[in-house]
């Protein structure tokens, strides 16, 4: 396959199902750590705004979540739809991390994202605020990885 033909189903324009669909494989590949698997989510020139970075291109966002975790230990991550029409979603997520050094923080945001007709984002604008908690505090306990489907979402958690 050309990488002009990726394809990454559910494509636009979204229904609430196909919306949380795509919210949850986007989850999934943040929570596996690897920032070679997040990127195939994403188009060869998408444009990330998160923080105060600006990356363009999958090799720039690579290299952002590389920096991002291994300053972001343990990173567990859910995502929530918030909104969707035509070919854009809004999320809301929360994550739980710590340092080098053992502080833990939960960091809340909301990402939105604009997809291409393949169903890649090629946008994606991030805002993150980061709170330290104490590690009894801490909310998200599964095994690295996928986030279990039976392990409560944000609203449930009340956050």
């Amino acid at each position: 396959m050309n990488i002009n033909d990726e394809f990454r189903p559910p494509v636009p324009p979204f229904t609430r199902e196909t919306a949380m669909q795509k919210v949850r494989m986007a989850e999934d590949a943040w929570n596996s750590g690897d920032p070679q698997q997040v990127v195939l989510d994403y188009t060869i020139d998408s444009q990330w705004r998160s923080r105060v970075e600006f990356s363009k291109g999958r090799e720039e966002i690579i290299r952002l979540l590389t920096r991002k975790w291994v300053r972001e230990q343990e990173f567990r991550i859910i995502k929530e739809l918030w909104a969707h029409e035509n070919n854009r979603i809004a999320v809301c997520f929360v994550y739980e991390w710590h340092d080098y050094v053992g502080n833990w923080f939960r960091s809340y945001g909301n990402e939105n994202w604009e997809f291409d007709a393949n169903g890649l984002v090629q946008k994606r604008f991030a805002s993150i605020n980061d709170m330290p908690i104490k590690e009894p505090e801490r909310k998200f306990h599964w095994r690295p990885g996928r986030r279990p489907d039976d392990y409560p979402g944000l609203s449930e958690l009340g956050l």
